[in-house]
């Protein structure tokens, strides 16, 4: 009896449950008309009940929908005007779904406790509704980066509790709209922090009604507009503005003098107008660091003496403002300062820099002025930039700062040792290592306070911000990876961003919007010592982990399920006799696709797959004998892909077996896609592939030997052996031969696309031999000139316009192969504490001096000496031919080698001659090496 009553309790809490999760009914129909307008909708949608069953974005209070949080679902379709019926909604977030088009519906004013209405980077166009004001508790408005038109709805002054206003990135245009008598405007919006109305069409001038001393604005944002006429003086009654915007306007006549008041503001933006009058003094803007003033028309004036006050300036730009007279030597000692560019201006005398400069210092760009001199330290570690003034037209001068700023340094979130390219299609691997689907997009940062994209540590600092924020909120991330730094011509600074998921290969729908609502709804903030205000624009993720099929019509499904059913069982009958011979097929097939090499006949030269040219297959039992089982005694390598073992044929050749270990294998046809590129590769410069092993779950590559280690292992003193000027000549001329081989010979060309110093192997005669294949692409017939691919590579070598274009051609090799030339005269690694290889040659560089004056940059262990090394100079002309930025100012590897060749000549040397006569020839050989086969950095 007992038992009896509490199953019957127990039924009642249940149906209690389900009743009280249920959702209202007016509620589910209008979230059932919405999905009626999308595609793509999230799996579980339109089955069962919204709240009850959990819906992927959808958030309820009791029975009714308070939340729909979709951004980055790909959905296609237009936002129905049923929207309305959601009474109870507090937060609308469809950012980042790109093919969601149409007006927003007049009726969303209806939606009277909305609080965050957020709709970032997705098609909508046509006017804003009007009815948003109509919005009393919205404190976020995020309409940027749509398409909408027309002006800016007066009535977003009446919405009270508004925090963030952002409308940048659309197509609006008329003035910005203020109160006049009964009609609202935004100036009424007194406690809102964030105006962001960047990149429009908006004119007029900016009303001086707009801003008053009872505003709470942080961020003023205006930039990229057509606004004219002159700046109101109401905006220095503004107390609270820590970043303001008005560059690539149309602004004219004086600065109010009352800017001076605004003491809180860092950054201050008004480049490009038409300003006119005196410059302005800004001393009382303490904690200004960013300063752009370029490209107006103020009145001619000597260097303002008030910058020097300035002692948190960090960033200077008054390109083109009509400075003159000399720069105080004292400007540069501002202990912040890192960036300053005054180029097009009538600064004259001479330039000083005294001994007390800033130490976070890092580029002088006085370009195109009347400088006649330059007074500075005979060495720094800073650019200063003189092109187009006489002190280098009319001295004939060729010093550093006589020639262009080199290129800025890129930087991508380091990879930590990981395998080469050990991941499936489509899949990118993780600072961490792991294969993976990340979440991508573009972080647009709206403000910096640093300029130079080459300065890795902020990037760093927001790595680990990322990380610790994603931590810490209990978001299933890995880890993030931050890369190709660069400015647009608006001046925001975009960063790729990539967040990897945890404990598996791709996100599901739910982590998929927490993500991107944490974007959307600026929950994460950047580190403000650096980053200001940014937006992001996710990427579409097309590889859901939840995705199994979405019908939108279940009903329809059930009806065709049916009669397909009753075919199908019919079809069962008739062809049960022939049910053994499809399942043999289907077993081989299987087995083709889980071994390739299932039907190929080893003893077969023309064997039909994989298609091999000298090399083969190795059984597993063959190569246990060669290795004694595979002895820690025979062990020579370790890393990310695997072990490396020393063995020995029956021949007694010595061979190089390189083992994957379970978590870094490949699939079949991949690994059978790499065999069949080494296999083609037959070249005395380049490593030859021997055989291979695909027997009991196993992927083995056996190589030939290399004794003697990489060439980054000798240039570190790692390996013991000593290279000496004419031995790197012929180290250089032999990788450069195996290079052009792939590039010329080789059919088809083969990129290489990871040429470095450790892929560069040195053999018992110090032959040099182009290793490590990972990466390399085939050129095939079908493409015109290039590859379009991910970059892949190493940081301090990648090709800059491969790493910006993603065109991937032979030239990449060869922009590479130049970092190695300057790698190998100087001993130094291409990226050395924050200082690049390239830029510092360009920098000592002095044609007019002995070995063109690069003696303090050269490997001291060769024992330089101007006399002896007659060729050096023609060596470097070659290396800093091949980095130049242009691909096709960049020479073939064909003419390289031709160039080499006759360096070596001049030099009395025979380039067809070995490089010695064993490695017992080499300064203490006995210290051994490193072997070459394991994974490098």
């Amino acid at each position: 009896m007992g038992s009896s009553i509490r199953l019957f309790l127990l039924c009642c809490l249940v149906q209690i449950y389900i009743t009280a999760a249920t959702t209202e009914s007016g509620d589910a129909t209008a979230l059932r008309s919405l999905a009626d307008e999308w595609k793509n909708l999230p799996p579980g949608w339109l089955r069962g009940d919204p709240c009850r069953d959990g819906w992927v974005g959808i958030e309820c209070t009791g029975s009714r929908i308070t939340s729909i949080t979709l951004p980055n679902m790909n959905l296609v379709g237009e936002l129905s005007g049923d929207i309305s019926i959601l009474s109870e909604l507090q937060q609308l977030d469809l950012s980042y779904n790109h093919d969601l088009t149409g007006p927003l519906p007049m009726s969303i004013g209806n939606l009277k406790k909305l609080t965050n209405l957020i709709l970032v980077s997705c098609g909508f166009t046509g006017p804003i509704p009007y009815t948003i004001g109509s919005l009393p508790l919205l404190k976020f408005l995020s309409l940027n980066s749509n398409g909408f038109t027309g002006n800016i709805p007066p009535s977003i002054g009446n919405l009270p509790s508004l925090y963030w206003l952002d409308l940048a990135d659309n197509l609006l245009e008329g003035p910005i709209p203020v109160s006049n008598g009964s009609t609202p405007g935004l100036d009424m919006l007194t406690h809102t922090k964030h105006f962001h109305f960047g990149k429009n069409k908006l004119s007029g001038q900016i009303p001086s009604k707009l801003f008053s001393s009872n505003m709470s604005l942080i961020h003023v944002l205006f930039e990229s507009n057509r606004f004219s006429g002159t700046l109101p003086p109401t905006l220095g009654l503004v107390q609270t503005l820590e970043v303001i915007r008005l560059d690539n306007n149309s602004l004219s006549g004086e600065l109010p003098s009352n800017l001076n008041n605004l003491t809180s503001v860092h950054e201050l933006f008004l480049s490009n107008n038409r300003l006119t009058g005196p410059l302005p003094n800004l001393t009382g803007m303490s904690t200004l660091n960013t300063l752009y003033l370029s490209n107006n028309t103020f009145d001619s004036s000597d260097f303002p003496s008030w910058l020097q006050s300035l002692s948190s300036l960090t960033v200077l730009m008054m390109e083109n403002t009509k400075l003159q007279g000399p720069v105080p030597a004292t400007f540069f000692n501002l202990q912040n300062l890192q960036t300053v560019v005054l180029k097009r201006n009538q600064l004259n005398g001479t330039l000083v820099i005294g001994p007390s400069i800033s130490n976070q210092l890092q580029i002088i760009d006085l370009q195109t002025n009347a400088i006649s001199d330059f007074n500075g330290p005979e060495t720094y570690n800073y650019e200063v930039v003189l092109v187009g003034n006489p002190v280098c037209e009319e001295t004939g001068k060729t010093d550093t700062y006589c020639k262009p700023p080199p290129l800025t340094s890129l930087y991508s979130t380091p990879l930590k040792n990981c395998p080469p390219n050990p991941c499936r299609s489509g899949q990118i691997l993780s600072p961490t290592c792991r294969c993976a689907h990340p979440y991508t997009g573009t972080l647009q940062f709206r403000s910096t306070t640093f300029l130079d994209t080459g300065n890795s540590n902020p990037y760093e600092t927001l790595e680990q911000s990322l990380n610790k924020f994603f931590q810490s909120h209990q978001l299933p991330v890995e880890t993030v990876s931050l890369s190709d730094p660069r400015m647009d011509a608006s001046q925001y600074l975009l960063l790729n961003l990539g967040v990897f998921p945890y404990g598996q290969d791709s996100f599901n729908r739910s982590a998929i919007s927490m993500l991107g609502y944490v974007f959307s709804n600026q929950t994460f903030k950047p580190p403000p010592k650096y980053f200001g205000p940014y937006v992001f624009k996710g990427d579409k993720y097309e590889y859901f982990s939840d995705d199994h099929g979405n019908s939108k019509n279940p009903s329809l499904a059930i009806k065709i399920g049916l009669a397909v059913g009753a075919s199908v069982l019919f079809l069962l009958l008739m062809l049960a006799g022939f049910f053994v011979y499809l399942q043999k097929k289907k077993a081989d097939r299987a087995t083709k696709r889980s071994n390739p090499f299932a039907h190929w006949d080893s003893k077969k030269s023309s064997g039909s797959i994989p298609q091999l040219k000298g090399a083969r297959c190795f059984s597993f039992e063959e190569l246990k004998k060669y290795t004694n089982n595979f002895s820690e005694a025979y062990d020579i390598g370790s890393g990310g892909y695997g072990k490396v073992y020393r063995g020995t044929l029956p021949t007694g050749e010595l061979i190089a077996i390189k083992r994957a270990q379970q978590g870094s294998m490949q699939g079949g046809l991949e690994f059978k896609t790499e065999i069949e590129l080494l296999s083609r590769v037959h070249h005395k410069n380049v490593v030859s592939l021997l055989g291979f092993c695909f027997d009991r779950d196993e992927q083995i590559l056996i190589y030939e030997y290399v004794a003697n280690g990489s060439l980054a292992d000798s240039l570190s003193g790692k390996s013991g052996i000593k290279l000496d000027w004419p031995r790197r000549l012929k180290v250089v001329l032999g990788s450069a031969r195996g290079l052009a081989y792939l590039h010329e010979l080789a059919n088809p060309p083969i990129i290489h696309r990871d040429v470095k110093s450790s892929n560069i192997l040195l053999d018992e005669r110090l032959n040099a031999k182009v290793a490590d294949f990972g990466l390399s692409k085939l050129m095939g017939d079908s493409e015109k000139g290039h590859v379009t691919t991910q970059v892949k590579g190493t940081m301090g070598y990648l090709d800059p316009e491969y790493y910006m274009t993603q065109q991937l051609t032979e030239k990449s090799d060869v922009y590479s192969f130049g970092v190695v030339m300057l790698e190998m005269i100087t001993a130094k690694k291409p990226i050395e504490h924050g200082k690049y290889v390239v830029r510092e040659v360009m920098r000592l560089m002095d044609k007019t001096k002995s070995l063109y004056n690069l003696q303090e940059i050269l490997d001291p262990t060769i024992g330089w000496d101007s006399n002896a090394f007659n060729g050096l100079e023609k060596y470097v002309d070659l290396a800093l031919s091949c980095v130049e930025e242009s691909r096709a100012e960049r020479p073939t590897m064909g003419e390289v080698v031709k160039e080499i060749e006759n360096i070596m000549q001049t030099a009395g040397l025979n380039p067809n001659a070995e490089s010695a006569s064993s490695s017992s020839t080499y300064e203490d050989s006995s210290k051994g090496s490193a072997h070459p086969y394991r994974d490098k950095a």
